[in-house]
């Protein structure tokens, strides 16, 4: 009975893929497994010294760095990112989170993470928006890792003002200060996979990590979904 109820309302409301507009299988979520697969991933999770650990070579000392996939503005996966960050659909960064797991498990080094740390919101943009982005990312993750994620031992205490159309410079001033440890002694000796959503110039990341790096003996990686 709760089959036939489910089927009949799949044919009033379809599930459509986000990208497409298909109709969804039942096995399939919000992205059908062709869309999936069309996805333009970088593989850099394979590669060291890979684009996006090159965009942190002496700013700050990074173990390893990837990017689930290529963002360009205009693409037709630029809806992911749009559905994550403003139409309030956080359980799609929770499914990418999974499917960008599964492949990172293929890494060795990837393999060694501790413990997850999503980019923390500041409270007042979280207030506003009702969720981190990069925290529901970062749900799919630790699912599939097994590994836990922790939303509390680094806060963000600075409301910066928005990046874009700052200069390079301008970012690195706009994000210096706004994070702080609240527990440093949990993440000790600890290999963290730091999570964020879209990477551009990479400012906020680096000013988490010259945070993070005042734990002591701490190993840092980085995941995000995206990179520009």
């Amino acid at each position: 009975m709760k089959n036939a109820i489910s089927d009949l309302l799949s044919l009033l409301y379809p599930d459509l893929c986000l990208i497409c507009g298909e109709n969804l299988l039942k096995n399939e979520h919000q992205i059908c497994l062709s869309c999936l697969n069309e996805i333009p991933r970088t593989g850099y999770h394979l590669q060291k010294d890979n684009p996006v650990e090159k965009r942190f070579w002496g700013k700050v000392p990074v173990f390893r760095a990837t990017a689930f996939f290529y963002f360009q503005k205009g693409s037709q996966f630029q809806k992911l990112l749009h559905e994550l960050k403003y139409r309030d659909n956080k359980e799609i960064g929770e499914i990418m989170g999974r499917y960008a797991a599964a492949e990172l498990l293929e890494s060795v080094d990837f393999n060694t993470v501790d413990v997850i740390i999503p980019i923390p919101l500041h409270p007042k943009k979280y207030a506003k928006r009702g969720y981190n982005q990069s925290e529901w990312i970062g749900k799919g993750l630790s699912t599939v890792f097994n590994k836990p994620q922790d939303i509390n031992s680094m806060k963000r205490v600075i409301e910066n003002t928005t990046q874009t159309k700052k200069s390079v410079f301008e970012r690195y001033e706009n994000t210096e200060g706004i994070f702080e440890l609240t527990d440093s002694k949990n993440l000790e000796n600890k290999h963290i996979l730091l999570v964020d959503d879209v990477l551009t110039t990479g400012s906020t990341i680096e000013a988490a990590i010259n945070t993070l790096l005042r734990v002591t003996n701490v190993k840092i990686s980085i995941f995000t979904l995206a990179t520009a």
